[in-house]
């Protein structure tokens, strides 16, 4: 056994595991136990509500999950009809602790008009999506502070509303389905103010998440552009500095067995498998929560749309191709304040 210093803490080398030092000021166990708590909802809480259920139709609790079934059928449908954002969720003390532990910090380039909806693409994906919840499902980053009157909902799969329990808290951070019927009722029945939150690249995206590159999948993805002329509703190119950075992937590249299996399984299952590890609770070396690293998201300048409720082929090229120099700029812009020396922006 060795001791070393780490951070400037002295940690236990046993062999070869580095375990976190014993002493830990309480604000870093609460930022750990923060991000604890966000990667096992990520990867465990939708079975676990499941198999949750399933469980009590055996005990004398058994009206529990037929009560809550009842509830589902019910209410189902809200995930498509603006959520059931919770103010008072969303500035709960937790999500000042994920924040920290990278830290995750929100910066601003314009002002957005509360007078307007808006379309915010958010690139690259990463692995679990941090810097998107923390800045725009909760007050972690003081979103409501920053963009006075913007509402954010940010857009998911509808299938992370099926499951159980879960789904009651991730609706309460304001979140949606990114189904077309969910976009549409924001955009025309939620009134002004809106910010649809969509991670353009999507699963299959995951699998490029590899630290110190960025693979965007965008080049293909033109439904975002036709809502946004349909609507008339500006475009806001947003980039996260570090998303891809929090965890490591075992090698994957294009045309590798691995990477042909994580596509098919993709294909079929609609969300990507990636095979990830970052560090552990009491040590550093492997686990599934993400390494602290620094985390910048940038909301990039709104591009204006013009509406048009028929768009072109040749009209969504247009202002997809601008969207995607946009973007590019954002990125040269802000790469070296808060990347990585050697960044480079990949789109495919």
């Amino acid at each position: 056994m060795s001791l070393r210093l780490r951070r400037d803490e002295t940690t236990m080398n046993i062999m070869g595991i580095e375990f976190a030092p014993l002493r830990i000021p309480l604000a870093r166990r609460l930022q750990t136990l923060a991000v604890l708590y966000y990667s096992s909802s990520f990867i465990f809480f939708g079975a676990g509500g499941i198999l949750l259920c399933i469980f009590m139709l055996f005990t004398r609790l058994y009206y529990l999950p037929i009560l809550y079934a009842a509830w589902f059928a019910y209410d189902h449908s809200v995930c498509n009809k603006g959520g059931r954002p919770w103010k008072w969720v969303r500035n709960w003390r937790i999500w000042k602790y994920f924040r920290d532990y990278f830290p995750i910090r929100l910066v601003k380039t314009a002002e957005l008009d509360p007078n307007k909806n808006y379309i915010l693409g958010y690139h690259p994906h990463g692995i679990m999506c941090a810097g998107a919840f923390c800045n725009f499902a909760t007050e972690g980053t003081n979103f409501s502070e920053i963009f006075p009157q913007i509402k954010p909902h940010l857009l998911t799969l509808e299938c992370q509303f099926l499951f159980p329990f879960h789904r009651e808290l991730f609706l309460c951070s304001g979140a949606c389905s990114v189904s077309k019927d969910s976009m549409e009722w924001l955009l025309t029945k939620e009134g002004k103010g809106n910010a649809l939150v969509l991670v353009i690249g999507g699963a299959v995206e995951a699998l490029d998440a590899h630290p110190g590159t960025v693979n965007l999948v965008l080049k293909r993805r033109k439904g975002f552009i036709r809502l946004a002329l349909r609507h008339g509703v500006p475009l806001v190119p947003v980039f996260c500095f570090g998303e891809n950075d929090l965890f490591d992937q075992v090698h994957n590249p294009d045309g590798s067995w691995l990477r042909k299996v994580q596509d098919k399984l993709t294909h079929r299952l609609g969300f990507s498998p990636p095979l990830f590890y970052g560090r552990g609770v009491f040590q550093y070396n492997v686990g599934y929560l993400p390494y602290r690293k620094p985390v910048t998201t940038v909301v990039g300048r709104p591009i204006d749309v013009e509406k048009n409720e028929n768009p072109t082929d040749e009209e969504v090229n247009s202002l997809h191709s601008r969207y995607m120099e946009e973007l590019q700029n954002l990125f040269n812009e802000h790469k070296d304040k808060y990347g990585k020396p050697g960044l480079n922006l990949q789109i495919s």
